[in-house]
This record gives structure tokens, C-alpha cells and sequence, in this order.
């Protein structure tokens, strides 16, 4: 009987270790679980703010009370030079220059240059959807930034129907029309180093997504944006272009200079594999290994 009662004894005492066991190791497990389980987006700490516009220095940044330079988001507006310039700038003059409006910001606060990224109100109307759906500026959206897309997206869709304002009444797409873009790689001979093979020309690379391929043309349109991501534009300047060349900020350290300036205007070779982005053909460039210049 004594035996039996050991047996007994160390047998409830072996039940009882494995089930604490079993329970710290699942609290273990559940206490992991919690410390792991953080938001993918931080929230959004920032806040609207009113202010006054001081100056309008072009169709999408202006200066308010304070000094504070504001680039408006959602949209690109020509620089100076470009066919929708004065156009831009003087609407958004005659819309906020001078009056009392409302900053609201997305999930960045600044870009790299310093300047306030907001969305701006007067009496309840969004003043950069305002400008898209009148035709004078496109839309542009990046990932941080996407609060506004679809009504944008919307607008800039009935406007390019309508054929509305500068931008896609005829008057930027005469004058977008590049005289090196009507040629085929300005019908000269280069010798090419690096991008070997057959080449392409980019307003065909719409049949090639998901293709690597080779792409000969002229950079008729070249710029770096408010994020510091460079397009290269071929066909013709942007957003009739058929096809663009991109570089984000990360990777522009692999490249000398600044590309836009190096590649703008003449015949490049690019390499790369084609992505569709927003209905666009698009080659992203990681590094120079990727384009060369024609020689």
C-alpha cells in the first residue's frame, strides 16, 4: 500500500510540473505575441493648422504667414519654362493670394528641401483637387502620401475627357512635341559600351511588361521631383510621354551627378524590366549599369 501510495504521489507530482510548465510556456508565448503585435502606420500625429498665403511662387508651392515655403501634395505642376506655368501659378494666385486657408497634412510633415507638404483648404474646397480637375496640373501621388488619391484621381480623369485648361486642351500637347522625339535615335550610328544587343524604342515597351528588355531613345523631358525621384520622360514631356525611366531618392547615390542633367536631351540605352504604373510603362534604375549615353 505504501508503494502504491509513492507511485500515487509522483505521479500527481510529474502531472502538476508538466501542466505549470505548459502554462508559462504559453504565457511566454502570448506575452511574445503582445510585444510583436505594433501597428504596420504609426499614427498620424499631425494636425491641421490655418495660415495666410504671403506669395505664390508657382502652380503648386506657396509661402504662408511665417515664412513657412508649403508644397502642395497630389499634384505636379510645370516649371517655369513649361507650357502650364504662368497658367498654374496665376490660378492658384487668384484662388489663396492673400486669404486666410487651412494646411492639412498627410503622413509626412517635410520634404527634403524643408518645405511643408499640405493640402490646402479655402471655405471647405480642396484647392489642389481644385487645380486637376481645371486642367492646369497633373496628378502625382507617392506612397506616404495617398489621402486625397482617388478624388484627385477622379478629377484629372474628367478633366483629360473634357479636354479642360492648359494641360489637356491641345496647348501643352503642341508644345510637349519634341523635334528630337520625332526622330529615331536622331538617325545617328552610336557606339554603345555597356547595353549591347537590340534595342527598342520606348513607346513600344507598352507591349513588353514584365519583359527585361533594352531601350534606345531620346530623354526628351527630365526632372526630379518634390521627393527627390528623377524621371526620365521619352516619347514626349510629361504626361504625354509613353514611357519614363525612374530613380528613386535611395538610389540616386549610385549615379554621378545629377542624371537629369546628364541624361536629359540626348539618346540613351536603358536595361531593366518593364512595370506598368498607372496605366504607364515604366523601367526603375537601381544603378548605371542600367543606362548609357550614346556616344
Amino acid at each position: 500500500m505504501k508503494t502504491l501510495n509513492k507511485i500515487f504521489v509522483a505521479a500527481a507530482l510529474i502531472l502538476a510540473l508538466a501542466t505549470g510548465a505548459w502554462f508559462l510556456g504559453r504565457l511566454s508565448v502570448v506575452e511574445n505575441e503582445k510585444s510583436i503585435a505594433v501597428p504596420l502606420v504609426a499614427e498620424n500625429s499631425l494636425s491641421s493648422s490655418s495660415a495666410v498665403v504671403t506669395k505664390v511662387l508657382d502652380g503648386d508651392t506657396v509661402v504662408v504667414t511665417g515664412g513657412d515655403h508649403v508644397r502642395l501634395l497630389g499634384i505636379d505642376a510645370d516649371e517655369s519654362g513649361y507650357p502650364c506655368y504662368d497658367a498654374a501659378r496665376l490660378r492658384l494666385e487668384e484662388l489663396v493670394l492673400g486669404k486666410s486657408v487651412q494646411l492639412e497634412p498627410d503622413r509626412e510633415d517635410v520634404d527634403q528641401y524643408g518645405r511643408k507638404l499640405r493640402y490646402i483648404f479655402l471655405d471647405g474646397s480642396n484647392i489642389n483637387e481644385m487645380l486637376v480637375a481645371q486642367g492646369l496640373v497633373v496628378a502625382r501621388f507617392y506612397p506616404e502620401n495617398q489621402k486625397y488619391k482617388t478624388e484627385i484621381t477622379v478629377a484629372e480623369t474628367a478633366a483629360m475627357a473634357d479636354k479642360v485648361g492648359c494641360k489637356w486642351n491641345g496647348q501643352a500637347q503642341a508644345a510637349a512635341v519634341s523635334p528630337e522625339a520625332e526622330k529615331v535615335a536622331d538617325n545617328k550610328n552610336y557606339t554603345w559600351e555597356k547595353l549591347i544587343g537590340t534595342a527598342i524604342d520606348p513607346c513600344e515597351t507598352k507591349n513588353h511588361i514584365g519583359q527585361e528588355v533594352i531601350v534606345e531613345g531620346v530623354v526628351v523631358d527630365a526632372y526630379r521631383s518634390a521627393s527627390n525621384t528623377v524621371f526620365l520622360n521619352f516619347g514626349k514631356k510629361y504626361p504625354d510621354n509613353c514611357f519614363v525611366a525612374v530613380i528613386f531618392e535611395s538610389d540616386l547615390p549610385k549615379f554621378s551627378d545629377s542624371p537629369e542633367k546628364n541624361y536629359g536631351n540626348k539618346t540613351v540605352r536603358i536595361k531593366g524590366k518593364v512595370a506598368e504604373y498607372e496605366g504607364k510603362p515604366e523601367i526603375i534604375l537601381k544603378n548605371e549599369l542600367q543606362i548609357e549615353a550614346g556616344e
